[in-house]
C-alpha cells in the first residue's frame, strides 16, 4: 500500500563505515510480535550479526506500552541497550524519564508522514490504525468511527488495553481526536460491541483469525498479510470517513546502551535496506527508510486514509493518564 504522505523530510541515519568485524553483545527490548518466528526479529538478528560479528539478543514483552513500563520500572539498572517498539505517542514520556540518550547521528532520507527531526528516537516503520473485519461474517462494515460506536452490538470487536498496548493507546487517541469532550460517552456506547480487551495486539488478532470475533483493532496494512501469505482477501480494513490515526514506531538507545558502540551501529543498520526490506512482509507496516526492493502489489490494494490524525507526543504525555481514566470509567461500568 502507498499511503498519501503528508510531507516528506529528508531525515534518517547515515550508515557509517564500520570495521569488518566487531565483538560484544547488544540487548534490544521489543514487543512479542517483533520477535515471533513470523516477525522481523529472526531475519533482523541474522542480518545484523552477519554484519557486526556480535551477539544480538532480543528481550520481548507483550506490547509497546508495556515496553516503556518495563524500562521505567528497571530505571538506571535496565539491561536494555536499545528499546525498539515505542511510538510517537510515547516519546515525550520516554524522554522525560531521563533513561534515553540522543542518537547523535547524521540524517539521511526517511519517508515518514510529517517528516522527522527527533534527536533521541529513530523511526523504523509506520502505519495507520484500522478496524479489520472478516468479510465472511460482516456484510456491512462500519464506514466511520461513529458507525462503529453506534453499530449493532451483536457484531463484536476485540480491542487492546491502552495501558499496555500501543494499538490500544492508538484507538484511545483516535476516539479522543474525533469525539473530544464526548469521548467518554462514545466509549460507553461502544462497550456493548467489545468482546474482550487484550493486553497486546497478537492475542487480539488471533481472536479474529480463529473465528472468535468478526472485527479487531489492527492496521490498514494487516490485510496485506492475508493477500500475500494466504492468497486471500477475506480479511479487510474498513475505511473511516473521519480519517485514521497514524502510528510511527521508533527505537532509541538507553543511557546505558549509548556506552555500547553497537547501539549506534544498530540504529544506523535499522534505517538501511537490510532492515527495511524485512519490515513490510514480517511486521506488516510501511518502511520508514530506503528499501532495495519495491513493496508487493498487494500493498497498493489497501485502504489509503484520506485524513491522518495525530496528537503531539507532548499532548499525549500531558493527558494520557486522564484519558485512560476516562476510558476505564466508561468501559468498566
Amino acid at each position: 500500500m502507498r499511503v498519501k504522505f503528508l510531507s516528506i523530510l529528508t531525515a534518517a541515519l547515515v550508515p557509517l563505515a564500520w570495521p569488518a568485524a566487531a565483538e560484544g553483545k547488544l540487548t534490544v527490548y521489543t514487543y512479542e510480535s517483533f520477535t515471533a518466528d513470523w516477525g522481523p526479529g529472526p531475519q533482523v538478528e541474522k542480518a545484523f550479526e552477519a554484519e557486526c560479528a556480535c551477539d544480538l539478543q532480543f528481550v520481548s514483552v507483550a506490547d509497546g506500552v508495556a515496553l516503556l513500563n518495563r524500562v521505567k520500572l528497571e530505571g538506571g539498572a535496565t539491561r536494555a541497550d536499545i528499546v525498539l517498539g515505542l511510538d510517537t505517542n510515547l516519546t515525550a514520556e520516554a524522554k522525560a524519564t531521563g533513561l534515553f540518550a540522543p542518537h547523535g547521528a547524521g540524517l539521511a532520507p526517511l519517508a515518514v508522514p510529517g517528516g522527522w527531526n527527533d534527536d533521541v528516537f529513530v523511526p523504523y516503520d509506520y502505519g495507520y490504525f484500522a478496524v479489520v473485519y472478516d468479510s465472511d461474517k460482516v456484510a456491512n462494515p462500519p464506514k466511520s468511527l461513529e458507525e462503529l460506536v453506534e453499530g449493532d452490538p451483536r457484531e463484536k470487536i476485540v480491542i487492546q488495553d491502552p495501558r499496555t498496548s500501543t494499538p490500544g493507546l492508538g484507538l484511545l487517541l483516535w476516539v479522543k481526536s474525533v469525539y473530544g469532550d464526548k469521548a467518554g460517552e462514545a466509549w460507553a456506547k461502544l462497550k456493548p460491541r467489545v468482546l474482550t480487551v487484550t493486553p497486546g495486539w497478537s492475542e487480539a488478532y488471533g481472536l479474529l483469525t480463529n473465528g472468535e470475533a468478526p472485527m479487531v483493532l489492527s492496521y490498514t496494512t494487516s490485510p496485506a498479510y492475508h493477500m500475500i501469505a494466504e492468497n486471500s482477501e477475506r480479511y479487510k480494513a474498513a475505511a473511516f470517513e473521519e480519517g485514521h490515526y497514524l502510528q510511527i514506531e521508533v527505537a532509541g538507545a538507553t543511557v546505558n546502551g549509548a556506552k555500547n558502540p553497537l547501539s549506534q551501529r544498530f540504529l544506523a543498520f535499522m534505517t538501511g535496506p537490510a532492515f527495511q526490506d524485512v519490515i513490510p512482509e514480517t511486521n506488516w507496516m510501511l518502511p520508514a527508510g530506503k528499501t532495495d526492493k519495491p513493496l508487493d502489489p498487494a500493498f497498493g490494494k489497501l485502504v489509503q486514509p484520506g485524513k491522518s490524525l495525530l496528537f503531539s507526543a507532548e499532548e499525549v504525555a500531558k493527558n494520557r493518564k486522564a484519558w485512560i481514566d476516562e476510558w476505564l470509567a466508561a468501559i468498566s461500568k
